[in-house]
């Protein structure tokens, strides 16, 4: 039963994108597919393990005079030969518990988990050219800086994921007014259900510039705690200066998270190369090995907050065009306080406009050696050395 069901599933979606793909580029629907196959070397934890991650997301944005829709559904598969999750949750469908039942799981065993999804459900509503209200599951970002975004208070994205091409949606209110031209007042409201339980989130954020400078700041109730941010991006001679800091409100006291980080486009042989340095402490991550456990029982692990666990990390991203075609890159994270880092090389090469085909590799390096009193050795020793070739295509 199960097996037909999937069958019939796969059919009609099938149909939906083979019946729109040669309108896609000029109507209101386009599509995007990926195919991501893994391998991971054993660890001490799980064997040699063979996986591969699909997605397919169909888009519909259709004007309607003062209001718009905009949909996204998406299909979501990965293949495996474990059940465990050996090299991570590369792949992982990102939700930050929303409150509206628009996610679905069509199989769920040892080899095979098949999810699909609404990751875009919105109404817009513009009754002039000042005033936005959008109504639904929408993305949401507040993040100034590029790699950590500690002041992001809105499902973050995931460094050490390469393979998201779209910000996860959240269930929302949201109210957008432009006073200027380059000044923005935005307040939104998110009910959420977390592990945590039924919260809400009420902030209202301001954003205009200075100089050459843009300022933005946000206040209010996040998670039911009293927290506010400030962030600002400039530049200083050829680098871009990012930076974003957030106190929150804690049982213990107040915590504090701030990242600043530069980064730089240049030329080397007229060829471009982009480079990021991001260095961040955050007081609600693990500044010892032994305080692992609470961080991952944490409130705000639960609820998807947490980009890296170690209270103090430094993340940095460098990209390099080799030819008209081909590109190399490279994204390194390290936990300063274990040690431990995360390094990610990959190259990439451009197929069309529409399709690019990358291939590389995750690298653990660290403490692996997990015992009976310390589960978690180190943050990125355990993650092993996995192997990706990923194929994306939008059309």
């Amino acid at each position: 039963m199960r097996s037909a069901t999937l069958r019939l599933v796969g059919l009609g979606l099938l149909f939906l994108v083979g019946g729109q793909s040669a309108e896609a580029q000029q109507g209101p629907i386009t599509a995007y597919l990926q195919t991501v196959p893994l391998w991971s070397d054993a660890t001490r934890t799980s064997g040699i393990d063979l996986r591969s991650f699909n997605r397919l997301r169909v888009t519909v944005e259709q004007p309607l005079g003062p209001v718009s829709l905009d949909v996204a559904y998406e299909h979501v598969a990965t293949f495996r030969r474990e059940s465990t999750a050996a090299g991570g949750a590369v792949g992982a469908v990102p939700s930050g518990g929303e409150a509206l039942e628009l996610q679905w799981t069509l199989a769920d065993d040892d080899h095979v988990l098949w999810q699909h999804r609404f990751d875009r459900f919105e109404a817009r509503w513009s009754p002039v050219a000042e005033v936005d209200v959008t109504v639904g599951r929408q993305a949401v970002s507040w993040g100034t800086t590029l790699l950590l975004t500690p002041a992001d208070p809105f499902v973050p994205f995931s460094p050490a994921d390469p393979f998201r091409e779209f910000r996860a949606g959240v269930d929302a209110v949201r109210l957008r007014v432009y006073p200027g031209p380059l000044s923005e007042i935005d307040v939104v409201v998110r009910p959420s259900d977390t592990p945590v339980g039924r919260e809400l989130t009420a902030l209202g954020r301001g954003l205009t510039t200075w100089q050459s400078w843009e300022l933005s700041g946000w206040a209010g109730s996040l998670y039911g705690d009293i927290a506010g941010a400030f962030a600002a991006a400039g530049s200083l001679g050829t680098w871009a200066v990012r930076g974003e800091t957030v106190i929150r409100e804690q049982h213990d006291g107040p915590a504090f998270r701030g990242t600043i980080g530069v980064d730089r486009l240049s030329q080397v042989k007229q060829r471009d190369l982009y480079v990021v340095v991001e260095y961040q402490r955050d007081g609600l991550g693990a500044g010892r090995v032994d305080q692992y456990p609470r961080v991952l029982q944490s409130n705000s692990f639960s609820r998807g907050e947490l980009q890296v666990l170690g209270r103090d990390e430094t993340a940095a991203q460098v990209s390099y065009q080799l030819r008209p075609l081909w590109s190399l890159s490279g994204v390194w994270i390290v936990n300063l306080n274990d040690r431990s880092s995360l390094i990610s090389p990959s190259v990439a090469y451009s197929l069309s406009d529409e399709a690019a085909i990358t291939g590389g590799l995750f690298l653990g390096m660290g403490d692996s050696d997990v015992t009976a009193t310390r589960a978690v050795p180190s943050e990125h020793g355990p993650a092993g050395t996995t192997a990706f070739v990923s194929l994306s295509w939008f059309f």
